[in-house]
């Protein structure tokens, strides 16, 4: 959900790619609820983050509490940031959806703050 909403909120400003310690596919309730936001997920997959080994990133972001303690060491990186959100898959059937939405809407107000955040930061950079 981040990369997608990523670019969504800040088109390309930032190239983004999304990964996990455990990928285990595509949740079909996330598919569902960027869908109401308009974002099409049918074509993404789930990747392991060591599919990007050896890349260089400005920003590494972990986005949940496992990640943040299996994630491998990116050297580039000159940023590393960690978002805790709960994992929306592990809520109660009856409130999945609801969970999900909670949850993408949370992830969308935190990559505000954060382009909010560098854009101020890189603007008195400048100054």
């Amino acid at each position: 959900m981040a990369e997608a909403l990523l670019r969504l909120i800040a088109g390309n400003y930032f190239e983004a790619a999304s990964a996990g310690t455990h990928p285990v596919g595509m949740n079909p309730m996330t598919i569902e609820v960027m869908k109401e936001l308009g974002i099409d997920m049918t074509h993404h997959r789930s990747k392991h983050v060591q599919e990007f080994a050896g890349q260089a990133f400005d920003y590494v972001v972990t986005v949940c509490d496992r990640a943040k303690e299996t994630c491998p060491i990116f050297p580039t990186a000159s940023h590393v940031l960690h978002w805790s959100f709960d994992d929306p898959a592990a809520a109660p059937e009856a409130q999945r959806r609801q969970v999900f939405r909670q949850i993408r809407d949370e992830i969308s107000g935190r990559i505000r703050h954060f382009i909010q955040e560098e854009t101020f930061s890189s603007q008195h950079a400048e100054l």
